[in-house]
């Protein structure tokens, strides 16, 4: 059951005043008072009327919320607790809530297994810690594709810090086909995770265009505190990223229409899991189904493309179609 904003400041505000002994609390002087509560709170000048006051008393004497608040009526008119220690703030959370939170923790393990940030790991264990001491083992039910043994990993978190507080690096970087690392200065923009690698979006402090750096190739990280960090102006990056499978691009890439054949088996693999949020159907027959995607033509696509093999032709662009041709047939010759 979802409670709205509006009712849990009602709910708090007939709470404050029940747990005032000092005073007697008649219906009308509960309304007023919640009026005055939502005027100072929200601006709400309309005031609230009897019939919700009512109905947010009941509910707060019943289980639903896992209130069970003791409100009793005196003199058949004044309301207060029966417990002068009661208030909703200190009600125990009900097995409906323990339970969602107990599904909450699981998500959250999964994403805490990536080590994506050590505070939350500290935070994450209390919270299952207290969650769990009083009731029991919960089998976990979901589990999120994670590689604990990627290199790069470390570097999630002082990278996030870095773009998150736009802080200049020194990044020490080898790629995989440099002999040695070298040094630059850079300031990050933007992490971004494709298929379970991440890469770092950033620029080098003496070149203007974007570069993606992979993690697992990142040497070293050193912050920067007296070197001026110089925001990106460009195109903002989920407009930049939009017409993009996988992370390689410049900004100089053109989008192109990809048209693409795929058979009838593996036809239902593409549509119902669509190679990009640009794809639309052009035809279907016994042949198989025709899509179309607008991207960028990277290493990305053509991998995505010859990971269907047989199953799946470029029908334009034709260099493209070219390329992945060029591509299968030296695959074929490594196995004759």
């Amino acid at each position: 059951m979802s409670i709205n904003k509006l009712a849990l400041i009602r709910y708090k505000a007939i709470d404050e005043c029940l747990r005032n002994h000092y005073r007697k609390w008649t219906l009308e002087d509960l309304i007023e008072k919640v009026a005055d509560v939502l005027y100072d709170f929200e601006g709400i000048s309309s005031g609230v009327s009897r019939r919700t006051i009512q109905a947010d008393i009941q509910l707060m004497r019943s289980d639903k919320l896992g209130y069970n608040a003791p409100i009793i009526v005196k003199d058949r008119k004044y309301y207060t607790y029966s417990d002068p220690a009661y208030s909703i703030t200190n009600a125990p959370i009900n097995n409906a809530d323990v339970d969602k939170m107990k599904e909450i923790v699981a998500v959250l393990k999964q994403f805490n297994g990536f080590s994506y940030f050590d505070d939350m790991s500290d935070m994450i264990a209390r919270l299952e810690n207290n969650l769990y001491k009083s009731t029991g083992a919960h089998l976990n039910c979901i589990q999120l594709e994670n590689n604990h043994r990627l290199l790069g990993l470390s570097h999630i978190n002082p990278l996030y810090q870095a773009t998150l507080h736009k802080r200049a690096l020194l990044i020490a970087y080898k790629s995989f086909k440099a002999s040695k690392a070298r040094e630059f200065i850079c300031y990050p923009y933007l992490l971004k995770e494709y298929r379970n690698r991440w890469f770092l979006i950033t620029r080098n402090k003496h070149h203007h265009q974007l570069l993606t750096l992979a993690l697992d190739r990142i040497i070293s990280i050193q912050e920067l505190p007296k070197e001026k960090f110089v925001a990106w102006e460009g195109m903002p990056f989920d407009e930049y990223y939009n017409n993009l499978i996988g992370v390689t691009k410049t900004e100089k890439d053109p989008v192109h229409k990809v048209v693409l054949q795929i058979d009838p088996k593996h036809a239902p693999y593409v549509l119902t899991k669509p190679l990009h949020h640009s794809q639309e159907i052009l035809k279907e027959d016994e042949k198989g189904t025709i899509v179309s995607i607008d991207v960028v033509l990277n290493f990305e696509l053509e991998r995505e493309i010859l990971g269907f093999g047989e199953h799946m032709k470029v029908l334009s662009p034709r260099s493209l179609a070219k390329k992945i041709a060029l591509r299968l047939a030296n695959a074929a010759q490594v196995y004759e």
